[in-house]
């Protein structure tokens, strides 16, 4: 290799990549196989546990999705009843533990003895948490008031207890914490989704909360907003954008991170670029420039590498931007799928921070309907038959009933739901029943506690203020792993 070469090959921390391009096939720089006690294991943890659902994706021929929606423009949807068939067998609450998939990363961030590579792996962390979103456009069951999902992961190092506190507004809280006194995490959820004839916008509003314990240090951020685009025509796609400010409140130091819009011809689809600011309010000087995607991986570089590239990229490029500038954009007004561009172009000089974990191979199949314009068309042309929803290999263990657990589980847990559980298993007609008749004693539950002037007290976690962002929040009142469940309600 000559020195021009070794001049664009990226540093990972381990060895150099030889190409400039992503691979999948690379091992991961904070290795997820070793656990914290050294010893080995699969990826994400999947040790043992199912690598498969019971039964394949529901089918959604002949079912009208315009017939649903076509009265909700502008509208919350989270207070509008959708038909079972558009769900995913996985409560919200199940879906906010996919925050722990790469959970790696923190514990990376735990044995980092400086701040600002601390920050660097939380920024990949936050980023990480919104990776298994990608093409996965089931929806999940809104939890029932009152339900909860605990997640134990032993071989990862820590466990979780998540439990929705409001029904309207649906708030879901969550807490997860290091089985060595390491870290907690945790957060409340309110996701608003609204409907706006051809896609459907999700804002995740509220507040995540990470602390490490031993450098007495704790950081907070929200996530991007997430919008599925094509609902009614075309290939539905999905893409997440916004700003995303982590704070390190014990230095003051800032990672801004910019999720972009898709933008013209899909350039910047599923793009991240930010940088980590430190905390002189005068200054605000950029220490460390953050960039990749959060449907592959993310990298970090010093500023002053970033810079020269970027200004040998200007160069370089000027002749291609003139021809861009004169395309016109065809169809603008379409909300179409825009083009995957090229992977990852690794800066030299980059180290790599995170990339995500491949799929099963039999996580999806391929969309058989290519785009089609404007033609409008019913839910029977649009059948995607995905063998498993597009789960992770982390989410498809995340509603797995072992032998034994029932018996440990607090009777709230949504692997108990029996609409999920149908859906799971492939019957569709049990599951919408059993959600309509979930609904309905819901609904009578909320009836008597208004007559009664009976006010909803809720059973692990409690609102307060967030120690750390002056905000209200809702915080977790301990003593579930106690195991002492004698008065939880009877949701199911």
């Amino acid at each position: 290799m000559n020195s021009e070469e070794e001049f664009f090959d990226a540093e990972t921390g381990l060895d150099s990549d030889d190409s400039c391009e992503v691979s999948f096939k690379d091992a991961l720089v904070f290795d997820s196989k070793q656990v914290t006690d050294g010893s080995s294991m699969k990826e994400n943890g999947v040790w043992g546990r199912r690598k498969a659902l019971p039964a394949e994706t529901i089918s959604r021929n002949n079912f009208s999705v315009w017939s649903v929606l076509k009265k909700c423009i502008g509208m919350e949807l989270s207070k509008i009843a959708m038909p079972v068939v558009f769900n995913e067998p996985l409560s919200f609450l199940q879906r906010i533990s996919e925050y722990m998939e790469h959970i790696h990363l923190i514990h990376k961030a735990c044995s980092l003895s400086d701040s600002k590579d601390r920050m660097q792996v939380v920024a990949a962390f936050a980023v990480s948490a919104v990776a298994s979103q990608w093409e996965r456009t089931g929806k999940p069951f809104n939890p029932l008031l009152g339900e909860t999902y605990e997640l134990i992961r032993e071989d990862e190092g820590y466990r979780l207890i998540s439990e929705q506190v409001s029904h309207h507004p649906p708030i879901s809280a969550f807490h997860a914490q290091s089985l060595k006194q390491e870290f907690e995490f945790h957060g409340s959820i309110y996701p608003k989704l609204k409907f706006w004839g051809k896609s459907v916008e999700a804002e995740p509003k509220g507040t995540m909360t990470l602390e490490l314990l031993k450098h007495k240090e704790a950081y907070t951020w929200t996530n991007p907003m997430c919008c599925v685009h094509n609902i009614i025509l075309g290939k539905l796609w999905i893409e997440q954008y916004g700003t995303v400010e982590i704070v390190n409140h014990s230095t003051g130091d800032k990672c801004i991170l910019n999720f972009k819009p898709c933008g013209m011809f899909g350039k910047d689809l599923h793009k991240v670029e930010g940088y980590i600011q430190d905390k002189s309010v005068i200054s605000k000087k950029k220490r460390q420039v953050i960039y990749g995607k959060w449907t592959e991986c993310m990298y970090s570089i010093d500023l002053k590498f970033y810079d020269a590239y970027k200004k040998s990229e200007k160069k370089t490029g000027s002749d291609s931007k003139k021809l861009k500038q004169e395309r016109t954009c065809e169809g603008e007004e379409d909300d179409e799928c825009p083009e995957v561009q090229e992977t990852v172009t690794v800066i030299p000089g980059s180290a790599l921070l995170w990339r995500i974990t491949p799929r099963p191979t039999h996580s999806a199949q391929p969309d058989p309907w290519p785009v089609l314009g404007l033609m409008v068309r019913s839910i029977n042309l649009r059948s995607r038959n995905w063998e498993m929803y597009n789960f992770t290999s982390f989410a498809v263990t995340l509603n797995e009933l072992e032998p034994g657990m029932e018996r440990l589980l607090a009777p709230t847990d949504c692997r108990l739901r029996p609409d999920i559980r149908a859906m799971e298993n492939g019957d569709i007609d049990l599951a919408s029943a059993e959600k309509e008749r979930l609904e309905e004693k819901q609904r009578a539950a909320r009836r008597d506690r208004s007559k009664d002037e009976e006010e909803w007290s809720t059973r692990w976690f409690h609102l307060g203020t967030n120690p750390f962002t002056g905000a209200e929040d809702w915080l977790y009142a301990g003593g579930y792993f106690d195991r002492k469940y004698t008065d939880c309600p009877n949701i199911y």
